[in-house]
């Protein structure tokens, strides 16, 4: 708690004894600040967290369900790869109408619409019966879960002051690694249920995780409140605050101002951001799907296999609040956006070339992993202080969107050229270039974005 808190805190000068009454309003403000923040953080980020928990669990148990679903349904890689796929464009497709919803009917239903959609198709999946419905079922399960992270994210620019927002997405962003940190081993667990109830174990897989969420759906309605002004759990003093504070933030001119949906699909800054996001969703959702089975291709078992996938998860989950808070604590974005995408890159690499060590493909995942899971924080900071108030809901949820369409299609794309290769190493190579070039871009637009902000206006604008 004092973590989140304490690199959002203003530092007080020292003054002149003639200057006592300020410094003494400054440390009301800052008591009044931090009471405010601490109660809203400790409502909202650990609901928060449980909730996205279950969204990628939803998304990495395909990875471990596939040990006993593609020989049991006779799925070959490709297919396996396709279906992967086809989850992201249906994604891709409701995304930006789903943050538009959220923003017309509020957070509280629509947050909850979403999690009661996908969570009973979860449960669904364990109908699949070969590709034909596999395709299907990947797909509606993509469009039931469409909007759910960039509603998150554009919910977070409702409740929280730009100076947090980055330590605040890693937060609830720990739910990516420990969904397979913990969720991969209990998968695999579940396996074992085969026969249980007439269901084979990859279909426990589904049921299991698939319930939860929608329960979480319904909480939503009772925890969830759409502005601070809704909040009764906040005094008058700290609703009006939080509300000022957020107002005048949203008044401060930006490097992407108001923009129509066609403008916004045309906006040089907006497919910057895109394809430097979706080199992440690249990294993350393929090793989402194909990890366990690189890692089962060194000859472990199925339990083994989902017990050592979970390392990398472990990693990641303890540097990025680091990297989050070290974001915020300095205010810089640029290079924190940029170095994880370095990383990505430089680790897929190695990979290839550690093609006959587990240990060492076990020690440079967990690069990788961590620093996809870093670069989120710095990263969505980064875009909310660019996109302005009334371009943010449909900004974000494009952006998502497509990183979310290239990384389906990398899953793919993965799967085929492991099926021509027989190496996953070779594999994933593709992500390394996608990677670098993100970074680059990331490097040029944040030069760009300071030169804009020092005064000089942009193309953007």
């Amino acid at each position: 708690m004092d973590g989140l808190l304490g690199a959002g805190r203003r530092r007080i000068p020292k003054t002149a004894m003639g200057e006592r009454a300020m410094q003494s309003d400054h440390v009301g403000q800052d008591g009044l600040e931090r009471a405010t923040m601490r109660k809203v953080i400790i409502r909202l980020v650990p609901f928060l967290m449980l909730c996205y928990f279950f969204n990628l669990l939803d998304r990495s148990n395909i990875g471990v369900a596939s040990l006993q679903m593609r020989p049991q349904l006779g799925l070959s890689a490709f297919a396996y790869g396709l279906g992967g796929s086809l989850f992201f464009i249906g994604y891709f497709l409701f995304e930006v109408p789903s943050n538009l919803m959220l923003q017309r009917y509020g957070a509280r239903r629509w947050i909850a619409r979403i999690m009661i959609s996908w969570g009973a198709m979860c449960v669904l999946m364990a109908l699949t019966q070969g590709p034909l419905s596999f395709y299907v079922l990947r797909f509606l399960l993509g469009v039931a879960e469409a909007g759910f992270f960039p509603g998150i994210v554009l919910f977070a620019t409702y409740w929280f002051p730009a100076r947090y927002r980055a330590r605040i997405v890693a937060a609830f962003s720990m739910s990516v690694p420990l969904a397979s940190f913990i969720g991969s081993p209990v998968s695999a667990g579940l396996l074992h249920a085969d026969g249980v109830l007439g269901l084979h174990g990859w279909q426990w897989v589904f049921v299991a995780e698939g319930i939860p969420t929608v329960l979480l759906g319904i909480t939503c309605l009772l925890v969830l409140k759409d502005r601070p002004k809704d909040a009764h759990w906040l005094s008058a003093e700290q609703q009006g605050w939080l509300t000022r504070t957020l107002d005048a933030e949203r008044a401060t001119t930006r490097t992407v101002g108001h923009l129509s949906l066609a403008q916004l699909a045309r906006n040089p800054y907006v497919w910057g951001l895109a394809l430097a996001c979706s080199a992440s969703s690249a990294a993350s959702s393929s090793l989402s799907v194909w990890q366990p089975q690189l890692i089962k291709s060194f000859g472990l078992t199925n339990f083994q296999t989902g017990l050592v996938n979970s390392i990398p998860y472990g990693v990641a989950a303890a540097l990025m609040m680091f990297w989050g808070m070290h974001s915020d604590r300095t205010g810089e974005r640029r290079w924190h956006t940029a170095l994880p995408l370095m990383v990505i890159s430089a680790g897929v690499i190695g990979v290839f070339f550690a093609r006959d060590s587990l240990a060492l493909t076990v020690v440079l995942l967990s690069c990788v992993l961590a620093s996809y899971s870093s670069f989120k924080g710095p990263f969505w900071a980064f875009t909310s202080t660019t996109l302005s108030p009334t371009t943010a809901a449909a900004g974000i949820a494009g952006i998502n969107a497509v990183s979310n369409l290239v990384g389906g299609g990398m899953v793919s794309l993965v799967g085929a050229i492991q099926d021509a290769t027989g190496s996953f190493g070779a594999a994933l190579l593709p992500i390394a270039l996608l990677a670098m070039t993100g970074a680059l871009i990331v490097l040029v637009m944040g030069a760009r974005k300071t030169h804009a902000v020092s005064g000089t206006p942009t193309a953007a604008e």
